[in-house]
């Protein structure tokens, strides 16, 4: 089966700076792929040049068997591979509407039926149609990111980048948005690629990972595996360590 998304040797520099080295895997159909490791491994990095956010200067990246150079002008990149941030309360404009931050992308991608698309897209993250005119400020953080998920799949991608999706909310809203992504995945036949410093958020909602550090993925393996304790380095193991807490041994 060819892969959704197929990366190769990709290389990020900044100023010199190596932030990602020869990166390279696959991500299947449908699949929930997940990317651990601690801060500034790379793994922000990693989904931001899949995006297009961040150019890399080598390496090869391919959607469905297309392939995309650093610098990305087509649209339908940007149909089928869309991304929600870590920080609602930074992704969302200040001063637009839930209204008008759903429309501008329908608008962009020349899609009619704009209500029933809206109103299909707030009943699709357990909000109503009171929210379509509120500012986002109006919000709070797990409606904010509610907003942001209608956002990315209000065009109806086949890929969605999750960084960080729940980390700035509080726990008791974490597991509602977690359960909200793996039900859209489910109905939709998504694919997904996520990003997060929390093993258990990753067993929870993947199949396989990739553990990075200082820019390169160092091991991949199924999360099964992962439970089991079967891994190669000792990296995934501190990882895995430090995810369950500390004992006094």
């Amino acid at each position: 089966m060819r892969p959704a998304l197929s990366i190769r040797d990709m290389v990020v520099s900044f100023s010199g700076f190596r932030a990602l080295d020869t990166v390279s895997l696959d991500v299947a159909p449908g699949e929930s792929f997940g990317i651990v490791g601690e801060s500034g491994s790379g793994k922000s990095t990693l989904l931001r040049a899949v995006a297009g956010l961040n150019l890399f200067e080598s390496g090869t990246l391919a959607v469905h068997g297309r392939s995309f150079t650093g610098k990305r002008r087509d649209p339908e990149f940007y149909r089928t591979i869309q991304m929600v941030f870590q920080d609602p309360y930074g992704s969302l404009h200040p001063r637009q509407t839930v209204d008008k931050l759903l429309l501008e992308p329908l608008a962009i991608h020349g899609f009619a039926d704009i209500d029933a698309r809206i109103a299909r897209a707030l009943d699709e993250v357990g909000l109503g149609s009171g929210f379509r005119f509120r500012f986002s400020h109006q919000l709070s953080g797990g409606q904010r990111q509610r907003i942001a998920i209608a956002r990315a799949l209000i065009v109806e991608p086949k890929i969605l980048l999750l960084d960080e999706p729940t980390s700035a909310l509080d726990a008791s809203i974490q597991a509602e948005i977690l359960n909200l992504l793996e039900q859209a995945r489910r109905d939709r036949n998504l694919t997904f690629v996520m990003v997060s410093h929390d093993l258990a958020v990753i067993s929870h909602m993947c199949e396989r990972l990739a553990v990075m550090r200082d820019g390169a993925v160092v091991e991949q393996l199924k999360v099964d595996n992962l439970r089991r304790r079967e891994f190669s380095t000792d990296y995934t193991r501190e990882l895995l360590t430090a995810s369950e807490g500390f004992t006094r041994d």
